[in-house]
């Protein structure tokens, strides 16, 4: 495949347009699909850090049209601004995480940013916590490329909702979610590299897989963090009790850094990778409960989190095949959004359902031969346009 440098396109891809073009990294891997909006000018300088390029003929064919809009005097007209909304936000956050996961690789003293950025984060769960476990359970984008980045904002969000189910205090629950967001902070970059990798963990792999929670709390320490429960959560995030862990086989292990794990596996079971599906929310739950032994940290986790979480589809005693938008809450039902009926064909205008009628209730989760007739669900088809505050 011949390449084009995403830096020599620009005038193709202004921000807050649609790309008429795949980005990819130099291995060829997705980092943005045709149509999805660049969302800013630091959004393309991260993209251009990463080496981003685009296949030569999807280029040319780009310039091409553009150069026809042009001669048809189109070109000339101003585009009509998208909405920006909160799955863009969220977006952006992908993006702002990879320049200063970068940053504290090469050891810039990072640690104001990277509060700054942690806040703007669970500014955004809390604002929108079902479509943030939305974005996590409905990953078809298939960007591995990325998958060390989204796993990261995936875990986070898990970890913030069980510890609010806990009740942790302000403090703890603060410390959680930012070593949720840097946890994984020294092997990015494996990350993505296994997500679709077909052979074994080589050994050397497997060092840097043991050594990355010392590493990663070292980076911190030296990016100027100071907060000793983030700190050691990061280090014993891997630690099981009894000595089972790595890297240092500690024989008890903080609340802190067991939450993280958890969220870590629980998250990276219902994350595709290039040669394996996902694992169903229900699967995850049920393994990590085992796993955990039925803790009470667990069963947390589950119930934040949900059975049947937003993203997930399922079948209705009605016999439609549904999208869970909104977890179940004290006062309500969890709410669907109808896509096929009965007969398997397509409902028109997509209805929301409330899972407390009878006739809607979820039977069960959708069986994999439904799974395979529904199309791509995007998020705003389902929650509409969310606003994008915060904007920070």
């Amino acid at each position: 495949m011949s390449r084009q440098a995403l830096s020599d396109l620009l005038d193709l891809c202004p921000p807050g347009e649609p790309l008429p073009f795949r980005v990819i990294d130099g291995q060829g891997r997705l980092l943005l699909a045709r149509g999805q909006v660049l969302q800013d000018a630091r959004q393309l300088q991260a993209l251009i850090d990463r080496g981003a390029c685009v296949d030569a003929e999807e280029a040319a064919a780009a310039r091409l049209a553009r150069s026809g809009a042009t001669d048809d005097g189109e070109a000339g007209a101003a585009a009509v601004p998208r909405a920006f909304t909160w799955f863009d936000r969220f977006e952006r956050q992908v993006w702002q995480l990879d320049a200063l996961l970068r940053a504290l690789q090469a050891g810039e003293p990072v640690a104001a940013r990277l509060a700054e950025f942690g806040a703007v984060q669970r500014a955004l769960v809390e604002r929108q916590s079902d479509a943030a476990l939305f974005v996590a359970v409905r990953q078809d984008d298939r960007r591995f490329a990325l998958y060390g980045l989204t796993h990261t904002l995936h875990c986070a969000t898990v970890v913030l909702l069980t510890a609010r189910l806990l009740g942790w205090p302000a403090e703890r629950l603060q410390s959680a979610f930012m070593a949720a967001l840097t946890m994984n902070a020294a092997i990015v970059e494996l990350q993505a590299r296994m997500a679709e990798q077909a052979d074994p963990p080589t050994r050397r792999q497997i060092e840097q897989i043991r050594a990355h929670p010392l590493r990663s709390a070292q980076q911190l320490r030296e990016a100027g963090v100071a907060d000793d429960l983030w700190l050691a959560s990061v280090e014993q995030h891997h630690e099981r009790a009894g000595g089972r862990g790595y890297p240092q086989g500690l024989p008890a292990v903080d609340e802190t850094a067991r939450l993280l794990r958890a969220a870590d596996v629980y998250t990276a079971k219902i994350s595709p990778r290039a040669l394996r599906p996902a694992v169903r929310p229900q699967q995850a739950a049920r393994e990590l409960f085992q796993e955990e032994q039925g803790s009470p940290l667990a069963a947390a986790l589950i119930k934040a989190v949900g059975l049947y979480p937003p993203g997930e589809f399922v079948q209705l005693k009605s016999g439609e095949a549904a999208i869970v938008v909104h977890r179940a809450g004290a006062e309500r039902a969890a709410q669907v959004t109808a896509l096929l009926d009965a007969a398997g064909r397509p409902l028109p205008a997509a209805p929301r359902r409330d899972t407390g009628t009878p006739a809607w209730a979820i039977a069960a989760p959708l069986a994999e031969a439904r799974r395979e007739g529904l199309p791509r669900v995007l998020p705003e088809q389902v929650y509409g346009l969310l606003e994008a505050e915060p904007t920070g």
